[in-house]
């Protein structure tokens, strides 16, 4: 466990358990993210990481980027059954054939989308009226928002993106600043709004 930072640098309690997790926290968690390919990155991460811990996923990140051609959607969705077998035998990420293909589902949806006119980034910043949520008081799993966001990923076809899975990513991308409140990166994370 790496050493608790100074009262004035307290973070967030997960954030404790793990280098990787502090350094995730520190410079990563709760910044608000724009680039709609980004988003669909760590939407597609928050995925694969159902079941699993975050840790876990973060190991893996430089392996899933590889694998997925650091999540360009439009190499993603062009994968067939041959990528999948490559997928499905990669030591370097979460070998789930479910997720996988929820994945490349993932991209073919948002290709679906930008030729609709529907950025993704704007779709998923609409949510919020394009200002980041400040919560951070108790600690959820899901909320109403996260739910409606579940729904509306859904019934474009995107899967694996439940109602905590989404707030989970909410949190991620910076949609909701979930900082404790005595969070050194509390503050920080809120002047990004």
């Amino acid at each position: 466990m790496p050493a608790r930072p100074p009262a004035s640098q307290r973070r967030c309690p997960w954030a404790e358990l793990d280098p990787l997790l502090g350094a995730y926290h520190d410079e990563e968690w709760g910044v608000p993210i724009r680039d709609s390919r980004r988003l669909w990155e760590m939407l597609s991460l928050e995925g694969f990481q159902a079941g699993l811990s975050w840790l876990t996923i973060l190991r893996r990140r430089d392996g899933f980027r590889r694998a997925f051609s650091n999540f360009d959607p439009a190499k993603v969705a062009r994968y067939g059954p041959p990528d999948v077998q490559r997928l499905l035998a990669d030591p370097g990420i979460i070998r789930s054939r479910a997720k996988i293909d929820a994945t490349i589902a993932g991209a073919r949806t948002y290709l679906a989308m930008r030729e609709r006119d529907e950025e993704f980034g704007d779709f998923c910043w609409s949510f919020v009226h394009n200002s980041p949520l400040q919560r951070g008081r108790h600690a959820v799993a899901q909320t109403p928002l996260s739910a409606t966001i579940s729904t509306e990923l859904k019934q474009r076809g995107f899967r694996f993106v439940g109602p905590v899975i989404v707030y989970a990513w909410m949190q991620s991308v910076g949609l909701v600043n979930d900082h404790a409140p005595y969070c050194f990166r509390r503050a920080a994370v809120a002047a990004l709004a």
